[in-house]
């Protein structure tokens, strides 16, 4: 649902003739929920494990589609759609890197990379769902989408484990190995401190604010580009659906290829400037997608901003990880949500408002770009935190 409700929001303007604002609203309220469910669902993972959080996540997003299927008013739409963000954010992004972040530390980056490539699968198979809405009904399609989310998505939570601890094992599958030398006769690596911050602890440094504002401020772009993407390329430049799912492929087809390689290359470089380079290139491909007069804009606007949210996005929880450890991640992710959903909120408000006042998202686009080049220097900010006193009296 995340990936094609650009797609949705053209078909349920055209059928009851709601607003953009009306419909962006939707996320707004998605993004609330995600801001409220955030240190319940930390706490939920840290004491429940991430695969019992999943597969109550998995029931509530089903039956969310089943009931956004029966809509025939607006509130009927922000109840189902409310029901799939609480199944999105309990079987999605929070729970999946909280599993990595458990199981990895040297190969984190990586780990969370390809935990996540889900999200830009999913967006690559925008044009199946456009199909399905096409030539189905966006009724039928959400309907049946519920059904493979039970029938799919349920077994595969099997496989996920809690923690490497209670099967015995160590974080990477076990202690680093070297060639043995003299030094070293056994060749084993001591692993590296988990820095082991409590939530109190990661309260009181500033890298958590910084980082938290930095990921809000790369977060107006990509939540508004969620809602209004399809609308900017139908509407405001006369792209069919088919040809703006085309756009909306490639530009995930780039985050899919970021993520990938932005996990190796999370783990070889420093993640922090790498996150800084991100933010211009989602700066300079949003005011490329403002300014279109051809497609060849287009594209490199699906090219520098797919690769930017792929490579910045396991960096992100990497990042937090790596800072505060993994013992208490679950509730530093969920509380920092409190705050990155001042840029999921207000992108997709920001872009609606305007195209209703202008009929024009160029504006809306131009002021978030700007949002996110100020945001870039809370990255810059964002240094790794000293370990906590508690933590150096024990090492």
């Amino acid at each position: 649902m995340t990936q094609a409700f650009g797609t949705y929001i053209v078909l349920l303007q055209e059928t009851f003739g709601w607003s953009k604002t009306a419909l962006a609203a939707a996320s707004s309220l998605r993004d609330v929920e995600n801001g409220v469910m955030g240190p319940v669902q930390g706490f939920m993972l840290d004491r429940f494990g991430a695969p019992n959080v999943t597969r109550l996540g998995l029931v509530v997003l089903a039956g969310g589609f089943f009931a956004f299927s029966q809509v025939q008013e607006i509130w009927h739409f922000y109840l189902a759609y409310l029901a799939m963000a609480v199944g999105v954010s309990l079987a999605g992004y929070v729970s999946v890197t909280y599993t990595a972040v458990q199981w990895f530390e040297r190969k984190r980056a990586t780990a969370i990379a390809l935990g996540t490539t889900g999200l830009a699968v999913g967006g690559m198979a925008v044009p199946i769902t456009v199909y399905a809405l096409e030539n189905l009904g966006w009724r039928e399609t959400a309907f049946a989408s519920g059904v493979i989310i039970l029938l799919v998505g349920l077994p595969l939570t099997l496989i996920i484990r809690r923690r490497p601890a209670d099967m015995g094992l160590e974080p990477d599958g076990g202690p680093e190995m070297v060639a043995p030398t003299e030094a070293n006769p056994t060749g084993v690596v001591a692993r590296l401190h988990d820095p082991a911050f409590t939530l109190r602890e990661a309260l009181h440094e500033p890298a958590f604010y910084w980082v938290a504002l930095g990921h809000a401020s790369a977060l107006f772009i990509v939540s508004a580009l969620i809602v209004h993407l399809v609308s900017h390329l139908n509407q405001g430049l006369g792209y069919s659906l088919g040809a703006a799912s085309a756009f909306v492929f490639l530009m995930t087809m780039m985050q899919f290829v970021g993520t990938i390689s932005g996990g190796f290359l999370g783990d070889r470089f420093d993640k922090r400037r790498l996150v800084i380079v991100c933010m211009g290139m989602h700066v300079g491909g949003l005011l490329l997608l403002a300014q279109a007069t051809s497609a060849w804009m287009i594209v490199a606007f699906a090219v520098l901003h797919g690769l930017a949210w792929g490579w910045r996005g396991p960096q992100m929880a990497a990042i937090r990880a790596d800072y505060f450890g993994r013992e208490n991640f679950g509730k530093i992710l969920g509380v920092s949500n409190m705050i990155i959903i001042v840029g999921t909120i207000s992108g997709p408000i920001i872009a609606g408002v305007i195209y209703d006042q202008t009929g024009s998202y160029k504006i809306g686009f131009d002021i978030l770009a700007g949002i996110a080049a100020v945001g870039t220097t809370f990255f810059v900010l964002a240094r790794k935190p000293d370990l906590p006193n508690r933590t150096l009296r024990s090492a």
